[in-house]
This record gives C-alpha cells, structure tokens and sequence, in this order.
C-alpha cells in the first residue's frame, strides 16, 4: 500500500458518527496539536482536496487546513485554523458545487452567503481574521467550518436530493471510489 493510499484510509467517510458531532474547543496549541496539523495537511494534499476538518479524520477538535490555491498548479499557500468562527456570513447568496473528501464520488450544489468573515487561531497562537468573498475561499472556509458543528454538505440539501445523494455515496464507495475522486 503506498503513502497516498494509506492517507487517503484514514479520512472517515459518511455514516461515521463523528461526522455529525460537534467538536471541542482547542486549549492548548502544543506539538500534539501542531503535528496533527501537518498530518491534516498531508492527507489534504494526498487527497487533492482544498480544505480538510479535524473530525474528517476522526478527531473531535476544532481544528481546519485550507488550501485554495495548490489546486489551480501554483505553490502551496496553506492555512491552519484552530477554533474558527464564523463572525459574518452574509452577501448576495451564491449556490456552487462542493465535493466533500468524506462522501467521495459525488458533488453537490449548495447555496451559501457569498461573503464571510472568521475568526481564528493560527499554530502560534495569534488571532487572525479572514475574510473571502465570492471565491472558492468563501465557500470552503464554511464547508471546512460546518464540519466542526456536525454539518456537511448534505445536511444543506433537501430531503428528496439529500436521499439521492446519500445513495450515490454509498454506491460510489461500494465501486472503490477513493475521498478526492467525485463525479
């Protein structure tokens, strides 16, 4: 089994419970915590996603990598985010297309604020804002955040297209589809 391979087995899929649980705050921003964020950083990359949620690899804490930029060829401009809130989320509603690393073989169209400000930790502690509007890092940033509230990506749809989407998943996972890979 290769690096890659091993990676991308430890990103937990739909059905797991801590998937749909909320996470708890970080106390102490120690090596601990700064080794796992390399790791989420790792397995992000291994995975070619843009963003990773510490629950997504079964940990409950709140803690979020972000890289919206790696993706499109240029180098890697990663974010670590230890306790994010979310402190505005408002602007012209935008709907766009999400996958999800754990609900492999699917995307699905989500509205959301198409502007957002958080709040959060970086790895030395320092509080930092950001704030992104109508980008990729918009719409990630809440993706990425929902995760730590036990809210993904399904949980925004209806229930008819919620049902087809949850089946799709399973069937996806059934066939071998890997957490990066989506229709």
């Amino acid at each position: 089994m290769s690096a890659k391979d091993s990676m991308l087995d430890e990103i937990v899929l739909m059905g797991d419970p801590v998937l749909k649980s909320e996470t708890a705050p970080i106390e102490t921003i120690d090596d601990e915590i700064k080794e796992l964020a390399n790791h989420m950083l790792d397995v992000m990359y291994a995975a070619e996603g843009c963003g990773l949620a510490a629950p997504q690899i079964g940990k409950s804490v709140s803690m979020v990598v972000i890289d919206c930029d790696w993706g499109d060829g240029t180098a890697k401009n990663p974010y670590v985010l230890i306790n994010p809130q979310i402190i505005e989320a408002d602007g012209e509603p935008m709907m766009g297309s999400e996958g999800c690393l754990s609900f492999p073989g699917i995307s699905v169209d989500v509205e959301r604020p198409s502007h957002v400000v958080v709040h959060a930790q970086n790895l030395d502690g320092d509080t930092m804002r950001y704030e992104a509007e109508g980008s990729l890092m918009a719409r990630c940033l809440q993706h990425e955040i929902d995760h730590l509230h036990g809210v993904t990506m399904l949980d925004h749809l209806g229930p008819m297209a919620r049902m087809k989407a949850k089946g799709q998943v399973e069937a996806a996972i059934k066939e071998g589809v890997r957490p990066g890979e989506t229709d």
